[in-house]
């Protein structure tokens, strides 16, 4: 299978594959690597396999990857711990992550452990190797990602990780105001379809090699063991704001609303090192992701990376050295300066000059294609789409400020994508005449075309109509074009995605995300508050709504001292905190129950069911009921297994 062209073959501006700058910078501070690098958790389950991508070691690019994503791959797929500082050290390679290591007059400071648990402790013991056992004396998490907290249990002792809020005061947990609270909504309320979208976003059921996964252009790939949620136990408020901890001291940046709602950047000014989380990458970052996320804000990301290099980089004495909790660092004051210069305009450019020819009439789609970056960012290695994409960006800017409608009042109320389908396949001729079309325009190079006409075909279904013979060649020509388009992407989530739904096709059909009960995965470290509104948004509003008698459920968490009102009208489940016992106005219970943070906990995910509940008052097949409507059931009955 021949390679499609780059998406921009006509652009002859783009960097130079003579430069091997980055490279010298990876390997720089290289000390040794874990061989095999292949974690497995308790169970003996391989939770992380670097060692999958030696095929990019050293060899050529084939026609299958696009030779700048190869080039990317080469430098990601380095593993290893490194010294970045006298005392800064990092472990790559162990996660789409880097976990960093500061060392203290007593111990070390722990920062970004990960995504799992496994990979977090085999790169504490490749660091205690080479360094010896060092005391963990604090943890810093920069933002709200789960690359960045999930594998906090696998550096925390077991002493601190028993003990309660006690012990956590002996080790202190650093994060940014307003961490929880990002950590968990996002992944409560949408969590079921972002990971189904994440499974093609990076690639995880395509083989590693030059026809499958590459990585994802901001890193390999995302470990599969255990996750933690320990909450921070010291909150950063502002910018400026300054600690020492192990006599290191760490001047902290709030950049909220960057790559994260809720992250910061934080200078060692004794090192002259800067870490910049996840504002500055060696690739264009995602203001809207492909497994789907709030839109981020370009202009608030511009605006703290001119914030950065003017409180760090700028001055005399400024920083020397530019890491991040991704890709590899930076050194020197002049390059690094440059360089956060660079990243701070290409957001801005891709936010001021959408809104511009928003404001002119262009749609999203329409600026996507037409939009071009000034040249010197274009021949930026450290700029190219390799994660985000200056398309989907686009995009994503015109969404958050003008939202999916593009103003044209035909596609206002369009049909939705089967009977759509449908229709099109019908004015065009049948399935037989969209075949031949589609092969025409594959055969001409242009794939995304031919992508759309046999996606109507697809979405159709059986009611596309034609014979099951032409509907099958449909599905393997688009097959065919997904692969192409894949092979040819500078865009590592877009290769993953061409490529994964490829496989798909190949082996069947398409298929649909399952309907899942948000419930399933609710993290038992959260508030009860954030458990209830997972609760809210899991009720099947339509069935509920059948029924216009009000219920109402008085809910006491005993060791918590937490008093809610569950009341379910027309559909909806309001979760309204209690001060007292004090019954509301116009709000009869059906059902009181008593049972403590675990035990609610269980019975919300269906652990458990509700014969254990203590019932103050009323019927307990209140909350059978509710729980049903919420997806969960008692464990073995029809309702659990939805979970």
């Amino acid at each position: 299978m021949s390679a499609a062209l780059p998406l921009d073959p006509e652009d002859e501006i783009s960097p130079s594959f003579e430069d091997t700058t980055d490279f010298t910078d990876a390997d720089r501070g290289f000390i040794d690597s874990l061989k095999p690098c292949h974690i497995k958790d308790a169970r003996g389950k391989t939770v992380w396999n670097n060692d999958e991508y030696n095929f990019l070691t050293n060899n050529p690019c084939p026609s299958t990857v696009n030779p700048k994503l190869w080039r990317q791959g080469q430098l990601l797929s380095k593993q290893g711990l490194y010294r970045i500082s006298a005392s800064i050290y990092q472990v790559r390679g162990f996660d789409i992550s880097h976990i960093t290591f500061v060392e203290g007059k007593t111990g070390i400071i722990v920062i970004d452990p990960l995504v799992s648990c496994e990979c977090a402790a085999a790169a504490l013991k490749l660091y205690q190797s080479h360094r010896g056992v060092r005391p963990v004396r604090a943890l810093i998490y920069t933002h709200s990602h789960i690359d960045h907290y999930g594998g906090a249990a696998g550096v925390l002792p077991s002493s601190v990780l028993e003990a309660e809020s006690g012990g956590l005061k002996d080790i202190p947990i650093v994060a940014p105001t307003g961490f929880m609270e990002e950590a968990t909504s996002e992944n409560i309320f949408a969590g079921p379809i972002m990971r189904f979208r994440a499974n093609y976003m990076y690639g995880s059921r395509l083989p590693k090699s030059p026809v499958g996964q590459i990585g994802v252009g901001l890193g390999m790939g995302t470990s599969r063991g255990t996750t933690s949620l320990i909450p921070p136990t010291v909150d950063i408020t502002h910018t400026g704001e300054t600690l020492t901890i192990d006599n290191v001291r760490i001047v902290f940046q709030m950049v909220p609303d960057t790559e994260a709602p809720a992250e910061m950047n934080m200078y060692f000014p004794d090192e002259r090192a800067l870490l910049v989380a996840e504002c500055a990458v060696h690739a264009l970052h995602n203001i809207v992701t492909l497994r789907g996320a709030l839109v981020r804000d370009a202009k608030a990301w511009s605006k703290g990376l001119d914030e950065t290099s003017d409180l760090f980089c700028e001055e005399a004495g400024g920083a020397e050295i530019l890491f991040a909790s991704h890709s590899w660092p930076t050194w020197g004051n002049e390059r690094l300066t440059r360089y956060i210069a660079e990243q701070r305009d290409l957001y801005a450019y891709l936010h001021d000059q959408t809104v511009r020819l928003m404001n002119a009439g262009w749609t999203g789609t329409e600026i996507a294609e037409r939009l071009v970056l000034p040249p010197a960012l274009k021949r930026a290695w450290h700029l190219q789409g390799f994660y985000g994409s200056v398309s989907h960006n686009i995009k994503g800017i015109y969404q958050r400020y003008m939202t999916w409608f593009d103003g044209a009042a035909e596609n206002l109320w369009k049909w939705p994508p089967r009977e759509e389908g449908i229709r099109y396949v019908q004015t065009i001729g049948g399935v037989d005449e969209v075949l031949n079309k589609a092969k025409s325009f594959a055969e001409a190079g242009d794939l995304r075309f031919a992508a759309t006409l046999l996606g109507h075909v697809l979405a159709a279904g059986d009611e596309a109509g034609g014979t099951a013979g032409a509907r099958a060649q449909c599905r393997e020509l688009l097959a065919d074009v997904f692969e192409r388009l894949g092979f040819g992407a500078e865009n590592a989530t877009w290769r993953n995605f061409y490529l994964g739904q490829s496989r798909d096709l190949k082996s069947g059909d398409r298929p649909r995300p399952t309907q899942a009960s948000a419930m399933k995965t609710l993290p038992p470290g959260l508030q009860v508050e954030d458990w209830l509104g997972g609760l809210s948004i899991s009720i099947d509003g339509e069935k509920a709504g059948k029924d216009e008698r009000q219920m109402c459920i008085g809910l006491h968490v005993k060791d918590t001292s937490e008093r809610w009102k569950l009341i379910l009208s027309n559909g909806v489940l309001t979760c309204r905190r209690q001060a007292s016992e004090r019954a509301s106005k116009g709000s009869k219970e059906d059902l009181v129950v008593q049972l403590s943070k675990s035990e609610l906990h269980k019975v919300l995910t269906g652990k458990k069911g509700t014969q254990g509940v203590q019932a103050v008052s009323g019927d307990i097949k209140a909350l059978d009921k509710l729980l049903s409507l919420a997806g969960v059931g008692r464990p073995g009955s029809r309702g659990a297994s939805n979970l």
